[in-house]
């Protein structure tokens, strides 16, 4: 048992008074008594490191914060607490409540772009490494810092820096495309042994050079550069036809041949496709052989086919309405020695052709009959109003009826009636209806 003097002597050295019933103990009064309780411990446990100060939302303690009515709550269902346990945070994991870790990530502020070049710093990100936070940047932000480097390091420091980040070697070659710095682009490919980028690099030079000798000039020197055996065939193939379309538009240029004067030339020839120039020469030298310009002479040197020199041939021909070049080109003999027209293309294709070269009815009535099938060749025949081809066809067929339906589209005293009505009367042709 206490004696009388060490009771007071606790009661009146407490930080907490006693229970009493006078009126000034009111919950105002229990209130301020509190705050004062909260602030003789703060300053007690200044020492205590693990203490947190801030609640989980990051608001000091005591906060009149609405959203904590969870923790409130959970309070309720405990035991009564005395002053002094109500002015401590309860900091178990436990009291660490599911709200409280929602509403800090809904608090979070939104990223704006100057923040973004930043390492981030949730508390997610803790666990990566430094490096990988330190290089995540925007593409702009990405790029400013590559300009940066680029005026600051030397060339030898900066490719060994990008040699080991891949990310940022792709944006540094596209920015030094794009600014058209090929000096520095070249040494960069050449540091990182990329020889085939580098040699395309070089040969795309060539595309900026609008004078044709020197354009040739500049392809023959690719030619040593390290390219596989097709490229370097296909750039062998380019310097060779502009050369000879050098020699061509020299010689074309003052126009003395007669065809010129009835086709004048609507453009030049150079640094024109090979089909472009095997059409020209079809058109200006097609009869010339052994010359530089002559058709087959174009088709032998760059092994064009069969199919694209008739095609070529043929349109080029049909242009100037040289049908009897246009007929020799389908001619051939077989082993009997008879002779039949054959092409390499439908001859359906071979009628749009000599028709986009408007070429008259009876040439067209001449190839459509050629076709095999009767029903395209019908079709055929009837869009480019070749009677004598529809009646053919269904006097083939033995059909009565479709040629009767014939006649009545075609003209009242027409040459195309009167033969149809010449075929209904013979008795010989055995009708299938």
């Amino acid at each position: 048992m206490m004696k009388k003097s060490e009771e007071d002597e606790y009661w009146n050295s407490s930080k907490f008074r006693a229970f009493t019933f006078d009126d000034e103990d009111d919950e105002f009064s229990r209130l301020k008594e509190s705050r004062q309780a909260i602030r003789r411990l703060a300053e007690e446990d200044e020492d205590e490191d693990e203490v947190e100060k801030v609640s989980w939302s990051g608001e000091p303690i005591g906060s009149k914060d609405p959203g904590r009515a969870p923790e409130t709550r959970h309070n309720q269902t405990e035991p009564h607490r005395t002053p002094q346990n109500q002015t401590q945070p309860d900091r178990t994991p436990q009291n660490r409540t599911e709200p409280d870790r929602t509403r800090h990530n809904q608090t979070e502020p939104h990223r704006t772009p100057q923040n973004q070049t930043q390492p981030d710093r949730t508390p997610q990100n803790q666990t990566e490494p430094v490096r990988t936070r330190n290089l995540r940047l925007t593409p702009a932000a990405s790029f400013q810092v590559l300009i940066h480097l680029k005026r600051t390091l030397s060339k030898d420091v900066l490719f060994a820096e990008l040699r080991s980040r891949q990310t940022a070697l792709r944006h540094f070659v596209q920015y030094l495309t794009e600014t058209r710095d090929q000096d520095l682009l070249l040494e960069l490919l050449r540091s990182l042994n990329r020889t085939e980028d580098v040699a395309l690099l070089q040969y795309r030079e060539q595309l900026s050079l609008s004078d044709a000798p020197r354009r040739r000039d500049f392809l023959k020197t690719c030619l040593s550069l390290p390219f596989s055996a097709d490229d370097l065939a296909h750039i062998q193939d380019q310097h060779d036809l502009l050369d000879r379309q050098i020699l061509i538009e020299v010689w074309d240029r003052e126009g003395k041949l007669d065809v010129f004067r009835k086709f004048p030339r609507k453009a030049s020839i150079l640094n024109m496709p090979v089909i472009t120039t095997l059409y020209y020469c079809c058109l200006y030298h097609y009869s010339e052989q052994g010359t530089f310009s002559s058709p087959s002479s174009v088709r032998q040197t760059f092994k064009l086919s069969e199919k694209q020199y008739f095609v070529t041939a043929l349109a080029a021909r049909a242009k100037l309405k040289a049908w009897t070049d246009v007929d020799a080109l389908f001619s051939s003999r077989n082993w009997l020695g008879f002779t039949r027209k054959r092409a390499p293309i439908s001859f359906q294709r071979v009628v749009d052709i000599l028709h986009r070269n408007s070429a008259p009815s009876q040439v067209l009535q001449d190839y459509i009959g050629l076709v095999d099938d009767p029903q395209q060749r019908v079709s055929l025949a009837s869009r480019h109003r070749c009677h004598d081809v529809v009646i053919n066809t269904y006097r083939d067929m033995k059909d009565r009826q479709l040629l009767l339906g014939y006649r009545a589209k075609v003209e009242r005293g027409s040459a195309a009636e009167r033969k149809i009505d010449e075929l209904l009367s013979q008795p010989q042709i055995r009708w299938k209806n």
